[in-house]
This record gives C-alpha cells, sequence and structure tokens, in this order.
C-alpha cells in the first residue's frame, strides 16, 4: 500500500514559484521538477517535463515509443522512466528555441516508479530522492551541480556547500542541449519505508536530521510536507520550495489486521 502526499510553496524570496511535481498512486509515480530561467520560462520548462512524465505513463494515451537506449542492467519500468525524462528533455529543448522569451529555459528532475517492492529511481540536476528507513536518511540520488562536484574531490564541506554563492551552478539539467545523460538507479523497499522527494529550496535550508526528525514519525503525510516547508521558510526561504513524501506499507492479512485492533485496544 502507497501512501503519498506533496506540496510545493514559492518561498520567501522569488517573485514566482518554478517548481512542479505530480504524483499518482495507483501508478506509484512521483515526480519533482525545479524550473530555472527568466522571467517565467523557469515555470514553463519544469511544467513541461512533469506533464510530459505524466502522460508518458498515461493508460488512455497508449504505449509510448521509448526513447533512447535501453539499460538491460534495470527493469523496463526504470527504464521507461528514464526515456520519458529524455522526451521531457527533447520537448524543452525545442520549446526553448521556438521562442526569445523560452530561451535559456530549463528544469532538473527527481521521479521514480514504485512498483509492487521494487522503486526505480531517475534524475537529472539537483533535485533529490532521499530513503528514511530504520531511523536513518539516506540520500539516494548525487546531485549534478558545481559545488556537488567539489565536495565530491573534498574540495568543500557539505556545510561550505550549502551557503556557497554558487550552490545554484548545475552541470546537468533538462532543456540544455537536445540529448541528456539521465542517472537510473533501483532498490527493493521495505514495510515502513518513506520517501522524499524535493527541490533544492528545502535541501540547502534544512540538513538530513533536519529532514528526518520531519518524516520518521509522522503519521499526516500532508502536515510533514507542510512542516517541512515552513522549516525552509522560517529559515530565509530563499528558493521555490516543493516536498513530495510517499510511505510504503504491506498489505496485512485478516489475522495481523485482527490482531491490530485487539492491541489498540490495550494501548488506549
Amino acid at each position: 500500500m502507497l501512501r503519498i502526499a506533496g506540496r510545493t510553496d514559492q518561498g520567501r524570496v522569488r517573485a514566482n514559484n518554478e517548481d512542479s511535481f505530480y504524483v499518482r498512486e495507483d501508478k506509484g509515480l512521483l515526480v519533482v521538477a525545479d524550473g530555472m530561467g527568466g522571467h517565467a520560462s523557469g515555470e514553463v520548462a519544469s511544467r513541461i517535463a512533469v506533464d510530459i512524465i505524466r502522460d508518458y505513463f498515461d493508460d488512455a494515451a497508449g504505449a509510448k515509443a521509448f526513447v533512447g537506449d535501453f539499460d538491460p542492467g534495470f527493469l523496463e519500468g526504470t527504464n521507461r522512466l528514464g526515456a520519458a525524462i529524455r522526451l521531457a528533455n527533447m520537448a524543452i529543448f525545442e520549446a526553448a528555441g521556438s521562442q526569445a522569451k523560452y530561451a535559456g529555459m530549463g528544469t532538473t528532475v527527481a521521479a521514480v516508479l514504485i512498483q509492487d517492492n521494487r522503486m526505480g529511481i531517475a534524475h537529472v540536476g539537483d533535485s533529490r530522492v532521499y530513503l528514511a528507513r530504520a531511523g536513518d536518511l539516506a540520500q539516494l540520488t548525487d546531485d549534478h551541480s558545481l559545488v556537488a562536484e567539489q565536495v565530491k574531490r573534498e574540495m568543500i564541506s557539505p556545510e561550505e556547500a550549502r551557503e556557497a554563492e554558487n550552490r545554484n551552478i548545475l552541470t546537468r539539467a533538462l532543456g540544455i542541449a537536445p540529448e541528456v545523460k539521465v542517472d537510473l538507479n533501483e532498490m527493493t523497499l521495505a514495510d515502513g519505508d518513506r520517501i522524499v522527494l524535493c527541490s533544492d529550496g528545502l535541501s540547502t535550508m534544512a540538513s538530513d536530521e533536519d529532514i528526518l526528525a520531519v518524516v520518521r514519525t509522522a503519521e499526516d503525510l500532508e502536515k510533514a510536507c507542510s512542516e517541512l516547508i515552513g522549516m525552509a521558510n522560517d529559515r530565509g526561504g530563499r528558493d521555490n520550495i516543493t516536498v513530495v513524501l510517499a510511505e510504503i506499507r504491506k498489505k496485512k492479512g485478516l489475522v495481523a489486521s485482527m490482531w491490530d485492533v485487539l492491541t489498540s485496544w490495550f494501548r488506549r
């Protein structure tokens, strides 16, 4: 069983919200995109990304052509997630070249596809996917940014990266070139796992410990998303903030369900 909640917020500094997100429980599809570009073009780029990924997995539209190379090391669903992102890149790149007001627009994207107990992950840019499990928070995606490269080479610390003036410089994004390399990954999920997708408006304002403290025990996922956005805004809200939170629960049999009811009476 999958529960999902998501929220986006303009933050305290930006003139408009260039983030977009999309979730669909029955497909296990979660997407966060963080647009960039002058005026409102970043908003256009992120919306194109989530709309194309949504449509790619829409049953009503039928099977879509595969875009890019199929990697046999990953499941079909994960490969299709990568293909959807490559298609989105092509659309944004073409749109950016079609009108002067869209020139230079682009977007990050982080997306997961949860099918049974397997999760496919695909991303480009510095929007992140985290896993909260057994009291720990693990970042499942590597940022495609200049400061992330500097941290990897031990030139600066993660704390310095969070405050660096060049922290917004990306090394990879959708819409910048006709083709883009999409990072793919997969993992097996366990009962109680919680998945967090977010734009850098959260990850640059809250530490992993801060995020874990909110999501590890939250029963109301919508409230947890709001709490994380409130945390980022209380610390300055320098960028748009988007949070998607999902919880994985195994379906329980009749005996287990009856046991939960009985034990709940003794806990009152």
